[in-house]
């Protein structure tokens, strides 16, 4: 079965950020990289939504999709459904994550 997946106002702030992150930082290829890495990681989640890391704590998943970059996410099972919470760039302050959590 295929879980629906929903981007919350802020995991699409936080895309539009690490996408503009790596444009400047790098270039369109790097965006375009990083766009398909997303894709294949959402298509995946879609499948199988427990594949991430699970926090107790936060009740929500934690899915890597790059060395730099990892996406955190809630799943309704009851409406089969995968809410996209933030996606974030690892090499920022953790305690700002925990913030946005």
């Amino acid at each position: 079965m295929t879980y629906l997946v929903y981007w919350s106002f802020l995991s699409k702030e936080s895309f539009n950020d690490e996408f503009d992150f790596i444009f400047l930082k790098w270039n369109l290829e790097e965006v375009s990289k990083f766009i398909k890495l997303v894709e294949m990681a959402i298509e995946r989640l879609a499948i199988r939504p427990e594949i991430g890391k699970y926090s107790k704590e936060k009740e929500i998943y934690s899915f890597v999709i790059s060395k730099q970059t990892a996406l955190f996410y809630r799943i309704n099972k009851f409406h089969n459904q995968i809410e996209l919470i933030l996606f974030w760039n690892n090499s920022k302050n953790p305690a700002d994550l925990i913030k946005l959590l």
